[in-house]
């Protein structure tokens, strides 16, 4: 049983907890090209992700799976149900992607030499971050945190397991870590992991963060003992 969502665990009735997830790794993102509310198919390498994903929440108690319904989450959220025939999935639109605007379809290699002074002071705005013709950071941790509260009430004391999108997961933890979002800031989460979120008394927190990395690092170290 995995622990940090154990159904046994004394807090479990007191708190409605949230684990994000991002979807797989895609045929776009192996490119380096933007997908925003665009899409693009998992690749192999994003498929076996989402495999072993199942397999390392199967030991969990879930109560509801919610996603995005972009395609790539789609395709995520598929192989992981698997493991869960019997909990309901619900696709809910305000989970998407930021939008990236003009941006979209292209390379970041590309935009640095086409557009490499609008990209750079884009970057340096932070949470100000908005791509042309696209929606800012700000336009996006506001939808995302609507839709956060809205779970946690509606399945208040639950286990929820949302599948989305690394915008939506920085936004929120980000906002909640007291983040700027800028470049110089000490690397927080891992790309591809796994998320809690708590909400107690209508106020979210952050329970734990990369999951899996953590609990990997800890069973290496585990058989490395004499």
């Amino acid at each position: 049983m995995q622990q940090w969502l154990d159904p046994d665990s004394p807090a479990a009735g007191k708190r409605t907890l949230l684990a994000l997830l991002r979807h797989g790794t895609t045929v776009w993102n192996e490119a380096g090209r933007i997908q925003g509310l665009k899409d693009s198919p998992l690749s192999q390498k994003g498929r076996k992700q989402a495999a072993e994903w199942a397999d390392f929440l199967s030991g969990c108690k879930i109560d509801q799976i919610i996603a995005s319904d972009l395609g790539r989450v789609r395709e995520t959220a598929a192989i992981i149900c698997k493991q869960f025939p019997a909990v309901p999935i619900a696709w809910n639109p305000l989970l998407r992607e930021q939008h990236w605007g003009e941006w979209e379809g292209r390379t970041f290699q590309d935009l640095k030499k086409e557009q490499g002074a609008i990209l750079a002071a884009q970057i340096r705005s932070g949470w100000d971050f908005r791509p042309p013709g696209g929606e800012s950071r700000r336009e996006v941790l506001q939808r995302a945190l609507a839709v956060m509260h809205e779970i946690a009430k509606s399945y208040a004391g639950k286990r929820v397991l949302i599948i989305c999108h690394e915008g939506i997961i920085k936004t929120i933890i980000y906002h909640l870590a007291g983040r700027a979002f800028l470049p110089e800031e000490k690397k927080l989460l891992q790309k591809r992991d796994l998320h809690l979120l708590q909400s107690i008394d209508e106020k979210l927190s952050i329970a734990r963060l990369n999951i899996m990395t953590t609990l990997n690092k800890a069973t290496h170290t585990a058989k490395e003992q004499p």
